[in-house]
């Protein structure tokens, strides 16, 4: 039974899925669908580790540091860049190590 997928897939895929036996149809995505299909990947990848047990939870992020990687890649970002910008918002606005909620806000009137 044929099973649309249309989605962004790792380069050993399509030989993983030839040794088993069954068919396949794959394209090569040009640049601006390439960027596409990495954030949607992200997308994708972020719900995985969101869902996941603590078994496959270092799969799931295995998974999201890959396509985070070639995000970078694809944008020529170096990793130092990012690790720095993650350094500068700590500083500005701290961590997630307090473990905070926000609850609410409220707006104060302009005087």
């Amino acid at each position: 039974m044929r099973q649309y997928v249309n989605k962004l897939v790792r380069d050993k895929i399509p030989a993983i899925i030839e040794e088993s036996g069954n068919k396949f149809e794959v394209r090569r995505l040009a640049e601006v669908e390439y960027l596409q299909a990495l954030k949607k990947k992200l997308i994708e990848e972020s719900q995985e580790v969101a869902e996941a047990d603590s078994e496959s939870l270092l799969n799931e992020l295995g998974d999201l540091f890959e396509v985070i990687e070639n995000i970078l890649i694809a944008y020529q970002i170096p990793r130092e860049m990012v690790i720095n910008q993650q350094h500068k918002q700590r500083q500005e606005r701290g961590s997630f190590s307090q473990r905070l909620q926000l609850i609410w806000t409220e707006t104060q009137p302009q005087k």
